[in-house]
């Protein structure tokens, strides 16, 4: 027996290969280094979380997390898949060159040229081989992640129940199916081309593919030829589907007069559309033959020719068709075609029940004319929502961090059992208001979060000193409207963000200012009872919002508690939008008190640009006008082209709480269907709506806009007539608009009777003129629609959205508002009066001009306003302007005017309905109550009387400045709120104007006139 040796040399394992001499030794990663990736990756997770989970905490706050989801989950496989197949088929691609490369490559110049780039690839070759297919495919799952609604729409694609007239296919087929083919097919025509072309530089820059030498024709391998051969027989079927699908969408495209296909595009266009897609397949098998049996001429050829026929059978042989068999019969060649674009485009924007009725308008002016329409007549709006807003701020303001609106809302209530149109607003916070001494973050995060109640004024009164008559007022809001909360923490002027919410006895939430209370009286926001945002009060909640609105005040306050809420996103229209992505929304927002309760209406639209044959139009040029231009809360559409619309959605969002909820107005919209398999639980029935909310919805403003502009055009429905074009009409422009004479007048809510209606109807209407720059501004046609939604639950009136729609004649002579407003100027004795009234400290504006079908004819009305030229500005309604004809009224009321109008008998009493602007009788201001009439004293703030004797020139300057001191005089006067003195100084204005029309008159030599 042995034994091993210990101290014997037991053999050894390889040893591991030494560096090179010179060469550097392999160092381990430093942990420092390490520490910062770490660091840096961490970093990275909390501002990714600081943006996408707190957007998950909103909408799981709201409801709606099923949305947010949905959307990134959608966007997320798209990514996934697109980046998979873009980079998997260009690494292929290059694996495929590289691994089939000749082991030798050929020996001449042209391969010994490429030595040189092969030894600059070769050590980066790996890196190129991941890295670029990667780039690609971020690139590309970026692209295809932006169609995450295309696909969405493809994936629950609904039936309309109607065929086009072409092919006999369901329209679902061009909205929803159509436009995801299009994008499957031309993502991959680019995943091919890129494919290709990295097949073509691998194969190149190895060998395998030669174009210099003695031949002339290309060489290459075998596994060469194969790889480029079938990647251009992809290519092929590719391409003959696109030709395909191109069959499909020229029912879709825009034309130089119509939209759809026309009489070139059926019988030229499409069938060879069809040849070309055919002889792409042919190419195709050219290619797959070239693969097998190794010659390039044929797929050569084969290119060439499919070249050739694009350009004679696709390019040449319509325009041949066009030009000599077209355009020489254009009129009759086109005209089943035109026939098909007016009837889809009818039917795209639901205009197939509009009532068209000829109305031959009376210009003359009778007595008694306005009997038969006096319920019209007594409820036209004198206050001009946009006008008035300057006096809601200065009388009902209050603070300067609360604010109305620039443009205010028109509604209507049942007051007393009347429904009244009412110019309404939200008294809402403005933290721009505040003194800058206040402004910190404790003030604006924690103490200025709301702001509080709603003021509402008749539409078509004003009180005796032409002041807005509010029936709901004050802080704490009083009036009519009865009990509701008050309090606006959502609203479209609202904070970026604030944190409400204490647990404990203290409340610092400002409510409103009130001497009685020790200056104001707070509130605390109940987070225990109501949820209104996301909450706030966890340490890793405090550092994303933190992170998110870049305030470390989150983190370290101690008003952020375990009880807060942190409200953001506050304005209506963001919210829903954000929970409704597919929504094209109005651009106006309205607020309405509704079961106790403030709620913002928001209308929401479904489009298409898919709709065949069916007119394209723009929503920013058709939503466009001067309230648009001019409002910080009213937007005209984005530059986005459609050619189908509906009002499918009614949504509302509550002040106090934030809560979103969607009704499905248009529950046979096929979008809208299909977007509700898409989000399941997103709308409520319209069964949901209950009585008062239905009582405050009305026909959204957008909607009626593009409807207005389509019928410009499409009130024409004989094709022979539509190619003319001779009797195309336009919307008038705004000629209150001031500097700006090309933008449109924006419709107006009235309360109105269209000649075919029993009854009047709240109403959104407006006019046309003949479209042209040179066309004379009459009017040629008066649109109006029911907007009133009715007072039943869960059920609109039957009247609801009807469009009714008066043809004037031809030889119309009824003025059009740019001549109206003319005839206003030009008319000596309005004339006069409003220069005397803008002279010196005073401003005169005219609010809007309102067309109504009254007597047989189109009456215009407009209310005059005057306020101070400089400091405190709030217009005080003076005067209206009243035309019929070439008959003009102007006086103190609208009855006045009226009856100016039609011969002292205008067969109503607009007076009654509480439309009269009362004068109100000089005050004797002697304390003495005899009775006895005394003349009429000198306003206590300066305004004196004109003296009735002296020179013209003398009396007319006096008598000017005597007008302007009773204007300034007056303003003072309600801005103390001293309406005993503003009575005065009305009284001091009548006679001023009085003695100044009469010292006008004489100089001219007209007094006797």
């Amino acid at each position: 027996m042995t034994f091993a040796n210990p101290s014997a040399r037991q053999p050894r394992g390889p040893r591991p290969p030494r560096p090179p001499r010179g060469a550097a030794p392999r160092r381990r990663p430093s942990p420092i280094a390490i520490t910062l990736v770490v660091l840096a990756v961490v970093v990275l997770a909390v501002l990714l979380a600081a943006q996408l989970w707190t957007e998950v905490m909103w909408f799981d706050q709201l409801g709606f997390s099923g949305v947010i989801w949905t959307q990134w989950l959608t966007r997320a496989a798209l990514f996934v898949a697109a980046f998979l197949v873009m980079a998997g088929a260009v690494f292929a691609s290059l694996a495929i060159g590289y691994r089939t490369r000749p082991v030798y490559a050929p020996s001449n110049q042209e391969q010994a040229s490429l030595d040189a780039y092969r030894e600059a690839v070769e050590p980066l070759r790996r890196v190129v081989l991941v890295a670029g297919p990667a780039v690609l495919g971020l690139f590309a799952g970026i692209a295809a992640s932006q169609q995450w609604s295309t696909v969405q729409l493809w994936l629950n694609a609904t039936e309309v129940g109607r065929t086009d007239p072409q092919w006999g296919l369901d329209i679902g087929f061009y909205m929803f199916q159509l436009p995801g083919m299009r994008f499957v097919v031309s993502f991959l025509m680019a995943v091919v081309v890129l494919s290709g072309i990295a097949a073509v530089a691998t194969h190149y820059l190895y060998g395998g593919f030669r174009i210099g030498g003695s031949s002339s024709t290309p060489r290459m391998t075998t596994a060469a030829r194969v790889h480029l051969s079938v990647v251009g027989a992809v290519l092929m079927v590719l391409i003959a589907a696109n030709y395909f699908l191109d069959r499909y969408s020229i029912l879709t495209q825009e034309g130089d007069r119509f939209a759809g296909a026309s009489y070139t595009d059926v019988n030229a266009v499409i069938p060879s559309k069809s040849i070309l897609a055919v002889i792409a397949l042919l190419v195709a098998v050219m290619f797959v033959v070239t693969a097998v049996r190794g010659s390039w001429r044929i797929p050569a050829i084969g290119v060439g020719l499919m070249v050739v026929g694009a350009v004679v059978i696709g390019g040449v042989y319509p325009a041949v068709v066009q030009r000599f068999q077209v355009n020489p019969n254009q009129q009759d060649a086109e005209a089943e075609f035109i026939q098909k674009n007016i009837d889809a485009t009818l039917a795209a924007y639901d205009l197939e029940d509009i009532q068209i009725s000829p109305y031959a308008a009376n210009v003359t002016a009778e007595p008694g004319a306005l009997r038969a329409d006096a319920e019209t007549t007594a409820s036209i709006r004198l206050l001009d929502p946009q006008e008035v807003s300057n006096s809601f701020r200065q009388l009902e303001q209050v603070r300067g961090f609360y604010s109305f609106p620039d443009t205010l809302s028109v509604d209507r209530y049942e007051i007393d059992g009347e429904s009244r149109d009412t110019v309404i607003a939200v008294r809402e916070l403005d933290l721009e208001g505040l003194d800058g001494q206040r402004r910190n973050w404790t003030n604006d995060t924690t103490v200025y979060t709301h702001g509080f109640g709603v003021v509402a004024a008749y539409g078509n009164s004003t009180t005796s000193t032409g002041a807005p008559e509010f029936w709901q007022s004050g802080i704490p809001s009083t009036g009519e409207m009865g009990e509701y909360e008050p309090r606006i923490y959502f609203g479209q002027s609202s904070p970026r963000y604030s944190i409400v919410g204490n647990p404990g006895e203290q409340q610092w939430e400002l409510d409103y200012p009130d001497d009685e209370s020790g200056g104001a009286v707070n509130t605390t926001f109940p987070t225990d009872e109501v949820s209104a945002g996301p909450e706030i009060g966890g340490f890793l909640n405090k550092l994303l919002y933190a992170i998110k609105f870049g305030s470390e005040q989150i983190l370290f306050s101690e008003r952020v508690t375990d009880q807060s809420q942190i409200l953001y996103d506050r304005d209506p229209s963001e919210r829903v939008q954000k929970v409704a992505p597919y929504l094209t929304l109005d651009g106006r927002v309205y607020p309405a008190v509704v079961d106790g309760r403030v709620k913002w209406i928001v209308d929401g639209y479904t489009t298409s640009d898919q709709y065949p044959y069916s007119a394209a139009q723009s929503l920013e040029d058709a939503t466009t006008d001067s309230l648009t231009l001019t409002s910080n809360t009213i937007e005209a559409q984005q530059p986005q082209k459609v050619n189908y619309i509906r009002n499918s959605v009614k949504a509302t969002v509550d002040a106090y709480d934030g809560s979103v909820t969607l009704y499905a107005w248009d529950a046979e919209d096929p979008v809208l269907q299909a977007w509700s398999n898409v989000f399941d639980t997103s709308l409520q029935p319209v069964s949901e709506i209950s009585a008062e909310l239905m009582s405050h919805i009305r026909y959204p403003e957008d909607l009626f806009k593009v409807q207005r502009t389509l019928l410009g055009t499409y009130h024409v429905t004989e094709p022979a007539q539509f190619f003319s074009g001779n009797d195309a009409w336009r919307t008038p422009n705004d000629p209150t608009a001031g500097g700006d004479t090309s933008v449109a007048q924006p419709p107006y809510y009235l309360t109105l009777k269209m000649p075919s209606q029993d009854e009047a109807s709240f109403s959104l209407m407006s006019s046309y003129v003949p479209a042209g720059g040179n066309a004379r501004d009459v009017l040629t046609g008066y649109i109006a629609v029911d907007a009133e939604a009715g007072s039943t639950a869960g059920e609109p009136a039957e009247g609801y959205g009807k469009i009714r729609l008066l043809e004037l004649p031809r030889d119309s002579t009824v003025p059009g508002p740019n001549q109206m407003n003319n005839n206003f100027t030009s008319n000596p004795d309005v004339s006069n009066e409003l220069n005397i009234l803008a002279r010196g400290e005073s401003q005169v504006i005219r609010g809007n001009l309102l067309t109504l079908p009254v007597g047989g004819g189109l009456l215009y009305v407009q209310p005059v306003y005057v306020q101070a030229a400089s400091g405190t500005q709030f217009p005080l309604l003076q005067r209206v302007l009243v035309a019929f004809g070439d008959e003009i009224g102007f006086a103190s009321t609208l009855d006045e005017a009226l009856d100016q109008v039609f011969g002292g008998d205008s067969g109503t009493s607009a007076g009654d309905a509480g439309n009269e602007i009362e004068t109100p009788a000089p005050d004797p201001g002697d304390g003495t109550g005899d009775g006895t009439e005394e003349p009429t004293p000198a306003p206590t703030d300066g305004a004196t009387t004109p003296p009735a004797t002296g020179d013209a020139q003398q009396r007319l300057t006096t008598a000017l400045d005597a007008a302007n001191q009773a204007i300034q005089d007056g303003q003072a006067a309600l801005a103390d709120g001293d309406f005993a003195a503003y009575g005065r100084a009305q009284s001091a204005l009548e006679d001023a104007l009085a003695e100044a029309v009469a010292a006008d008159q004489e100089l001219n030599g007209t007094a006797g006139d």
